[in-house]
């Protein structure tokens, strides 16, 4: 049975038998329009459902769609998305926007050729922007807004923002240009004080304790409609009235001071309410900021409780909430280790950008609460504030998953790596992540990290390494050191070959296969298939990918003859590059080489095993390419 509450009512229902007469006849979004109001709470009430039987079988993210059930509903019975332009924010949110815009099998929800988790333009018209990263929303609708304006077209166009995405710099900028442009523009903040985390900062407080009247508002938009047209010169007068109107009943807040027109705090949960305030922006004709107040994980006891463990799920008992499957991993066993050189070192700190759990640091918080800093969705003022600790004598490690430490390559450079401060990055979430998609996928650091000047990037490929190489990242190295690992479990590769930059990890002397991270794994399978064709396959594991030392590299190629560099990461700024170029200044005649890797670096959502496939970096793709190769067919 799940147990949870909708309002005030309380409600039991049977995970294995779920009524969905309302959900199995809502095959667009004109369909939630057509129904009368009095249906809409039965129909969020049949989505919660389905989401929780769901998402229990295939994992996803549960608490951030179980708190927009309502607010999603809402915005469907005011916009044609297949006309109107809904933007999300992140996107993580969207479940119930695709069950309600023809997408309602969620059986195949992030595998490869199935739906996916976040917004995607190419899979629906209702999608009207890739979502992925944080704080963008308002800029992108904006520019729809003014593009809309420019073209003379006719549609409206809304942003959909969470209270810890508001938190981003971004988002401030883009709100002090739109709520100046004059812009027919809707932002509905989706306030349910946590991004993955609780919130956090000045702007969390802030929240926290704004009212507001909507009274104010409907007096403002009948002054305007009823006297400005029609009485020469009052304006002045009415808007000096108005702001000693609004000095009185309405609390001042930083909206207001944007330019938009505020309405809220709105009940989340009460769809009739949240969509005639939206429907109110809309008509408005300038830009409105409504906010909204919900509950993460609303309607599931579990999530409820511990929203942010619930925020992205593996499979889960439903009944319960308890995971179907737990296990170390690289998070994890990084967070740890943190926390025993923040016991031997009193200047290591840890920063995360909303991240504690998800980056295995909610140990280290409890142990050193004084010493651990979540600065919310904030990666470029992370950073900066690294560079600041570094300069006056901590060690600041400032743990980030590769997709998000992407915001932050102008800070690398200006202000860490320009005086050689020493700031530790722990780059979680490495190479091929899965089934997020392209927004999640970390195969763009390796090319970005490495032209930063002076940056020291480690690779490790088991548990072991992790805790040796962050080891000598915090207490040994100077300036900037990246410790770059992949999301999960360990591997075929159990060992520590982390006292050197390159280790032979399987002699051979046919081909030299080179990888690092989780792809020494597949580099591993790949040679034991290629014994049993009778080739012999030397495996050389690259631990330090910035600077590389050649030298292991050069004499296993002069043995072997041929390369074949396999990496998880995008092509431009490969390490196989690298390697292929320093063989040539050598004077090195190859027979033959390859760089098998994922070209352009934009890979869609997936099962990891099933990417890996697909782009030919799996075990057995390796062993082919290399009989390829070795068989005349040198695609280098």
């Amino acid at each position: 049975m799940i147990m949870g509450h909708v309002g005030e009512t309380s409600f039991v229902t049977d995970v294995v038998r779920i009524d969905m007469s309302l959900l199995d006849n809502i095959h667009g979004p004109e369909d939630v329009r057509a129904l009368p109001p009095e249906a809409l709470d039965e129909l969020c009430r049949e989505i919660r459902e389905y989401l929780i039987s769901t998402l229990s079988e295939r994992g996803g993210h549960l608490a951030s769609n179980l708190g927009s059930v309502e607010l999603t509903v809402a915005l469907h019975r005011v916009y044609d998305t297949g006309r109107d332009r809904l933007v999300f924010d992140v996107g993580h949110q969207c479940y119930t926007h695709k069950l309600l815009t023809g997408r309602k099998d969620l059986s195949t929800l992030r595998e490869l050729g199935g739906v996916a988790g976040f917004p995607r333009p190419y899979e629906s018209v209702h999608d009207a922007f890739i979502a992925g990263h944080a704080s963008n929303s308002v800029s992108v609708a904006l520019g729809m807004a003014r593009a809309r304006t420019a073209l003379g077209a006719d549609y409206s166009v809304a942003a959909l923002i969470g209270d810890g995405a508001l938190n981003g710099g971004m988002a401030f900028e883009g709100l002090s240009d739109a709520g100046r442009s004059g812009e027919p523009l809707v932002i509905v903040l989706n306030d349910n004080g946590m991004s993955i985390n609780e919130g956090v900062g000045g702007l969390a407080s802030m929240l926290s304790r704004m009212r507001t009247r909507v009274e104010y508002i409907r007096f403002k938009k009948w002054y305007r409609s009823t006297f400005i047209p029609r009485v020469p010169g009052i304006s002045s007068a009415l808007s000096r009235a108005k702001s000693w109107l609004k000095e009185r009943i309405i609390p001042e807040n930083i909206f207001d001071d944007f330019g938009f027109e505020y309405i809220g705090p709105i009940d989340g949960h009460n769809v009739r309410k949240v969509e005639n305030a939206v429907r109110w922006a809309k008509e408005y004709g300038a830009p409105v900021l409504v906010h909204v107040i919900t509950k993460k994980g609303k309607g599931y006891a579990p999530a409820e409780k511990a929203p942010a463990a619930f925020h992205g799920v593996g499979a889960f008992d439903a009944e319960t909430g308890v995971p179907k499957y737990t296990g170390e991993d690289f998070s994890s066993v990084f967070g740890r280790t943190l926390t025993e050189l923040a016991g031997e070192d009193p200047t290591v700190v840890a920063i995360t950008a909303a991240m504690k759990e998800g980056t295995g640091l909610i140990g280290f918080q409890e142990a050193f609460p004084d010493r651990f800093f979540d600065v919310g969705i904030a990666e470029e003022h992370a950073c900066a504030m690294a560079a600041g600790m570094a300069a006056q004598g901590l060690r600041p490690v400032f743990a980030v998953y590769s997709t998000f430490l992407q915001r932050s390559y102008d800070m690398l450079i200006h202000d860490v790596a320009l005086m050689g401060l020493h700031v530790v990055l722990g780059v979680d979430r490495a190479g091929i992540v899965g089934r997020d998609g392209e927004t999640h996928q970390g195969v763009f650091d390796v090319a970005y990290l490495a032209s930063v000047p002076g940056m020291k990037i480690y690779a490790p490929s088991s548990f072991a390494e992790l805790r040796t190489m962050l080891r000598r990242a915090v207490l040994e190295d100077t300036g900037p050191v990246a410790v770059r690992y992949p999301r999960g479990g360990q591997g075929l590769f159990l060992g520590d070959t982390s006292a050197e930059p390159c280790a032979v990890v399987r002699e051979g002397s046919d081909v030299t296969v080179a990888a690092y991270g989780a792809e020494i794994n597949e580099a591993l399978t790949a040679a034991q298939t290629l014994e049993e064709a009778g080739v012999s396959a030397e495996v050389l594991k690259i631990n330090r990918l910035c600077p590389l030392d050649m030298q292991l590299v050069l004499a296993s190629v002069k043995k072997t003859g041929a390369l074949l560099a396999a990496e998880d990461t995008c092509a431009a700024g490969c390490v196989g590059r690298q390697l292929l170029a320093a063989v040539g200044r050598e004077g090195v005649v190859l027979r033959a080489a390859r760089l098998v890797n994922l070209g352009g670096g934009v890979l869609e959502h997936g099962a990891p095993e099933k990417l890996r496939e697909k782009m030919g970096l799996d075990g057995g793709s390796l062993a082919g390419a290399v009989l390829e190769m070795l068989h005349g067919k040198d695609q280098a």
